[in-house]
């Protein structure tokens, strides 16, 4: 029994220190992968990650406004069972019972084209090609949500190390986690499951529902 409780132990603090492997880095004196990509010094609080134009933003404060974003009668959570039918195990796990998929052995975390990502549960959108990086930890990460009206952010102690949990604030989905180790503009690092998220690609978001947030992925 002692050896099943420090493997799990083990098998804990190696997702954990994965999931904080930025923070580690940049804590000893290294450039995070993040900072490599952008091509900068680690001290220079400079990037090249694109930022929104101010018509993207306009769109983003005006689509919160008209509550089209977060109207419950738009975006639901389905019923357990129904969940149960319609998740794949490891969407369920993540999403109802807060686990952690694996590093890189993931859908999302290399995806490159150009769209948005919505909660698998219920369908808000959370995430915009935009503003994604590759943080070299082997999950999809962002600097920022669509709209922080989407996200809830509640204090996570299941680490030695207190965490930010994000789930959606709607369909109560377990997301992943935000770190302070992310590039500028925000220096934030949302690192999410793919298995909690349903990519939309930019020439399916007006067929899916999601056209009025299409000026998020201008130049």
């Amino acid at each position: 029994m002692k050896r099943y409780y420090l493997t799990v132990a083990i098998v804990a603090g190696a997702v954990g220190l994965q999931q904080n492997l930025p923070a580690v880095q940049q804590a000893a004196g290294l450039a995070t992968p993040a900072q490599e990509i952008a091509g900068n010094d680690p001290d220079s609080g400079q990037d090249r990650l694109p930022q929104r134009s101010q018509h993207a933003e306009m769109i983003v404060q005006s689509t919160v406004n008209n509550k089209r974003m977060t109207k419950e009668d738009n975006y639901m959570k389905p019923s357990d069972e129904e969940l149960r039918d319609r998740l794949t195990p490891l969407q369920y796990e993540v999403t109802q019972q807060d686990s952690t998929e694996p590093p890189f052995r993931n859908e999302y975390w290399n995806e490159k084209r150009e769209g948005i990502y919505v909660d698998i549960v219920s369908g808000e959108p959370l995430f915009s090609s935009r503003d994604k990086y590759d943080s070299g930890t082997g999950w999809p990460s962002f600097t920022r949500p669509i709209s922080d009206e989407n996200i809830v952010q509640k204090t996570d102690f299941k680490l030695l190390i207190p965490r930010q949990e994000v789930r959606s604030k709607i369909g109560d989905s377990h997301l992943g986690h935000v770190f302070k180790d992310g590039p500028a503009p925000t220096g934030l690092r949302y690192c999410m499951n793919s298995a909690s998220l349903k990519f939309i690609p930019k020439e399916e978001m007006a067929a899916s529902g999601y056209s009025e947030l299409l000026p998020l992925l201008e130049e």
